[in-house]
């Protein structure tokens, strides 16, 4: 369950049912929009499944940061139709393990990125930086 209040102008608290909140705000003053909030969910989604195949195969990471770029629709509604994602890795990881790990979020486990994709193209690059 989730719900959104309206505050003022267009100013919203979007409540979850574990009881976290956030505002959203269209003006993107004193909060992200509720689209920013999807592309920030996609980033965080596939770097939870990355983080945890990467521990699972004992992959000496220290960092992850998983960013977004996303161009939209020119009409209503203005859905996403191509994200492209960099993730970016600092330790030293296996190529090849870091590759299936991203592959593996995207194919198999990433829900937040299932959904996107009915409307979205998306694309990731993987760089690398050692620690």
């Amino acid at each position: 369950m989730a719900k959104a209040e309206w505050q003022h102008d267009q100013v919203y608290t979007a409540t979850s049912d574990s009881g976290h909140s956030l505002t959203f705000d269209v003006a993107r003053v004193e909060g992200p929009t509720p689209t920013e909030c999807v592309l920030m969910s996609l980033c965080g989604c596939t770097a939870v499944d990355v983080i945890s195949i990467l521990t699972k195969k004992r992959e000496a990471f220290t960092a992850l940061t998983v960013s977004a770029k996303a161009e939209k629709a020119k009409e209503p509604p203005t859905v996403f139709t191509d994200i492209e994602l960099v993730y970016r890795v600092t330790g030293s990881v296996n190529h090849k393990s870091m590759e299936d790990a991203v592959r593996l979020s995207k194919e198999k486990y990433c829900s937040v990125s299932a959904m996107l994709e009915k409307t979205a193209t998306i694309t990731y690059t993987i760089e690398y930086a050692d620690a």
